[in-house]
C-alpha cells in the first residue's frame, strides 16, 4: 500500500469522489424521480451493473498523480 498526500479541497484527486460524480452523472443528470424509491431503485441498479462502466471507470479512477514542483 502506497500512501499519498491529498491536499485540502481537492475533490478532483481522490478516487472516491471521482466515482459519486460518475454515479451522479449516470443517475441524476436529466432525470426526475418522483420517490425516492426510484432514486434508491436507480442507485442500486448502478452498482448491480457497474461492470458495463469498467472502460470508463478505469480512465477516472487511478493513482496516476504528477508531482508538480516537487
Amino acid at each position: 500500500m502506497k500512501l499519498f498526500y491529498l491536499p485540502p479541497y481537492s475533490p478532483n484527486l481522490n478516487p472516491i469522489e471521482r466515482l459519486w460524480k460518475f454515479m451522479r452523472k449516470k443517475i441524476i443528470y436529466n432525470k426526475y424521480y418522483e420517490k425516492f424509491n426510484e432514486f434508491e431503485s436507480a442507485c442500486m441498479t448502478f452498482f448491480r451493473c457497474i461492470r458495463k462502466f469498467k472502460a470508463e471507470l478505469e480512465t477516472l479512477i487511478t493513482d496516476n498523480f504528477r508531482a508538480v514542483g516537487a
